[in-house]
């Protein structure tokens, strides 16, 4: 199948390889670089390279096969809530059981970068007029991760020029994350924020998982109580450098991992039996989990105004999820904090 397609002024100084992953939004930029370079991608009639720029009306022969493209990741039946839009970024509020990208071992479960695609080509969809049939105003450009069982904020570029600003930001300390982390343990009175300044890396051992080690990078996360209970405590977080589980393994290292938290720390769920002295569900009933994920919450995130002043901020909160609310609200009442 040979399809032939003009450059538009707005698409004029586009790399090629960007030019056609709006073309081609399913398809990966990796797939369509490796089309290029094997020739099936011409330019004004010449072979090309990914990196040739767009001139005005330009020509694109695509000689590759729509069925040969990689499977594009997939969307959940949920649509995921944006907290903040502007021409540059997007700020999405990711749901906890949801992954960033496709599984390594679950190609066919929903992701993050799925649904992100999906809504951009949704869009597309509902213009009266499309510049390409098929195609997207951009391509969404996750700048971060927050881990699967994780919910709240994410960054996500809608070019690569911001893309690259934003990740400059964040090499800079330009970035500022805020969680919310529900401990295991009465974390310990100080006056303002503590630092946990522990090196990491991977643990050769159990793949996936991390571990203080002083042959690591140095990690540097900061630390605020946010409430207190009897027994746990609610912790404000603000990592400094950010490496994969990165506060997970610093408050485990401390002493107060996270109240759910099956690689790290001790639970895979609270239910309400175990803090409220006396409590049993009705006879016949199975007691449901007050929460049954990760108990780290994305709360703030804070970066340049790329659209604007780049020298001010824009900072996006998103809401606490019910069920985060809801195990800190049966804590205040069964466990309040000890006088």
């Amino acid at each position: 199948m040979t399809e032939y397609l003009e450059v538009a002024e707005k698409r004029v100084g586009l790399e090629l390889d960007e030019f056609l992953c709006l073309a081609y939004p399913m398809a990966n930029k990796g797939f369509i670089r490796r089309q290029i370079r094997a020739g099936r991608v011409l330019l004004d009639g010449a072979q090309a390279r990914p990196s040739d720029r767009m001139r005005m009306s330009s020509v694109v022969c695509v000689e590759f096969d729509k069925e040969d493209m990689p499977v594009a990741p997939h969307a959940p039946s949920q649509a995921i809530p944006i907290l903040h839009e502007d021409e540059e970024v997007l700020v999405v509020d990711k749901p906890s059981g949801l992954a960033v990208e496709p599984e390594r071992w679950r190609r066919d479960a929903a992701c993050l970068s799925g649904a992100l695609l999906a809504d951009a080509v949704q869009r597309q969809e509902d213009e009266q007029e499309q510049s390409m049939p098929g195609s997207v105003e951009f391509r969404p450009r996750l700048v971060h991760r927050i881990d699967k069982g994780t919910s709240g904020c994410v960054l996500v570029a809608k070019t690569l020029e911001c893309e690259r600003s934003l990740r400059g930001a964040f090499d800079e300390g330009r970035i500022g994350k805020s969680y919310l982390a529900l401990v295991e343990g009465e974390y310990p009175e100080s006056e303002g924020w503590d630092v946990i300044d522990r090196p990491l890396a991977p643990d050769l051992r159990r793949t996936g998982r991390m571990q203080v080690s002083e042959n690591g990078k140095p990690s540097r996360t900061r630390v605020e109580v946010a409430e207190r209970f009897s027994g746990f405590t609610l912790l404000r977080c603000e990592p400094v450098t950010g490496r994969t589980h990165q506060i997970r393994v610093h408050l485990a290292s401390e002493g107060f991992p996270l109240a759910v938290d099956p690689m790290y720390g001790h639970r895979d769920a609270i239910l309400l039996s175990e803090l409220k002295r006396g409590y049993r569900p009705k006879p016949g009933a199975v007691e449901r989990p007050l929460i049954d994920r990760l108990t780290l919450h994305a709360h703030t995130i804070r970066f340049p105004d790329l659209g604007g002043d780049p020298n001010k901020s824009i900072t996006v909160e998103a809401p606490v999820p019910k069920d985060y609310s809801r195990v800190c609200t049966q804590l205040a009442k069964v466990r309040p904090a000890k006088p």
